[in-house]
């Protein structure tokens, strides 16, 4: 299973257009999207924060690296699902298509790819924050998957993109945000 998760998202991420190609003609069911490719995602991203906290300090402190995977998972698991309920939102209401919180939860989980392999390497490589840069590179996975797998015409693309990307970049940020101003102790 996660040699077919790497594959996935190695595909979105160096051949956007292909990849979405691929996954528009791919039928899975709803439940088998979240367990078979969201769900590990997400729990790879939450080990890594576990042991990039432990083994990347000077100090040797198991609580801090809780807090930094709790903190990782609730903004990972939030972001998804706030992510993928306001896209559905802005289907109906902006765009005038019928609500389909499957298809927006798909949209996102794979556009998200990079932003979640990019958060397993800076976790377990915090010197090279730097990379963090490349994070901008899902508004181009966006754009090439709007079309295919969305069927977004092309004069609302910009708009859809722009809304989406936003969307999927800025709800995990704004949630360690909250996070840490409620609990002061998940700052670090």
């Amino acid at each position: 299973m996660y040699k077919e998760i790497f594959k996935l998202v190695v595909a979105i991420i160096s051949q956007p257009g292909k990849a979405w190609d691929i996954l528009t003609k791919k039928e899975e069911k709803d439940d088998e999207f979240l367990s078979r490719f969201v769900y590990p995602l997400i729990g790879i991203v939450t080990v890594a924060a576990f042991l990039g906290v432990l083994f990347t300090r000077k100090e040797f402190d198991i609580e801090l690296a809780l807090k930094s995977s709790i903190r990782t998972l609730v903004a990972a698991f939030g972001g998804f699902y706030l992510a993928s309920y306001f896209l559905n939102e802005l289907w109906q209401g902006f765009f005038k298509r019928e609500k389909d919180m499957k298809l927006c939860q798909r949209f996102v989980g794979y556009s998200s790819s990079l932003m979640f392999a990019l958060n397993i390497v800076l976790m377990l490589l915090p010197e090279f924050f730097f990379l963090r840069i490349f994070v901008l590179y899902t508004f181009y996975i966006v754009w090439e998957g709007a079309g295919p797998y969305m069927q977004v015409e092309e004069k609302d693309r910009l708009k859809f993109v722009g809304a989406a990307t936003s969307l999927i970049l800025l709800t995990p940020w704004l949630i360690e945000v909250v996070l840490s101003m409620l609990m002061p102790g998940l700052r670090f």
